[in-house]
């Protein structure tokens, strides 16, 4: 079987999804010298981080952080781009598995019992396939050892898309899209809110506010980067 794994490797390499050069035989997804030029942002153990300091003032959040800082025309873009756009949910799993190490390590992410992502609309679910963050949510909850749930946060509606949207802007398109299914389900748990990118938070406010509905929880957020 491995003669037969490497015979299709030679004819079909496996390339980095950043440089698309070919994968040395121990790389995954990226190459080690794209590794270490991904833009860390270290949050996790900083207290009052770049992520929390997003809230605050807006929603009460345990704890916030993000892995990676997003560049535009960087590799962590392509990144987010390969995993959303193009199919590789591998990225997910990549990136979840190095959060989630990260998160378990952490003194200040304990206690999550359950993961909830940002929904798509049935409609873009179905054009899209998957949720970019699945992948990502079960790696999580695989490492930290909570569970994922992502039938009782639904998205109501398609939204426009939010990339060239000001502040208020992406706000407003996003009010009164979420819906909880089941406002009992989530009562007197910590919840760890995921996402892809942040940047004005406009949606992951949106996603919270209807969280926060649930008795008795406790709410912190994770994503995959961070825009500066």
């Amino acid at each position: 079987m491995q003669f037969f794994k490497e015979i299709y490797h030679l004819f079909f390499p496996k390339v980095c999804l950043c440089c698309k050069e070919q994968l040395l035989k121990n790389e995954i997804i990226v190459c080690l010298k794209c590794r270490f030029e991904l833009p860390v942002t270290n949050f996790t153990e900083e207290i009052n981080n770049k992520v929390e300091q997003t809230f605050f003032g807006r929603i009460p959040i345990e704890y916030g952080t993000a892995l990676l800082f997003y560049k535009t025309k960087g590799i962590s873009q392509q990144l987010i781009y390969q995993l959303k756009y193009y199919g590789h949910q591998e990225v997910g799993v990549f990136l979840g598995d190095w959060l989630g190490h990260e998160l378990k390590k952490s003194k200040r992410f304990t206690g999550v019992d359950c993961i909830v992502p940002v929904p798509l609309h049935v409609k873009k679910l179905k054009e899209r396939g998957y949720n970019q963050l699945t992948t990502f949510g079960l790696s999580l909850s695989k490492i930290i050892g909570a569970i994922y749930v992502e039938d009782i946060l639904v998205r109501k509606s398609v939204t426009e898309t939010q990339t060239l949207k000001k502040r208020f802007d992406r706000w407003k398109n996003v009010q009164e899209i979420f819906h909880l299914t089941d406002v009992k389900r989530f009562e007197n748990m910590h919840i760890l809110l995921i996402d892809d990118v942040i940047t004005t938070g406009a949606t992951l406010e949106a996603c919270a506010l209807q969280l926060l509905k649930s008795n008795n929880i406790k709410l912190s957020i994770a994503t995959m980067t961070y825009t500066e």
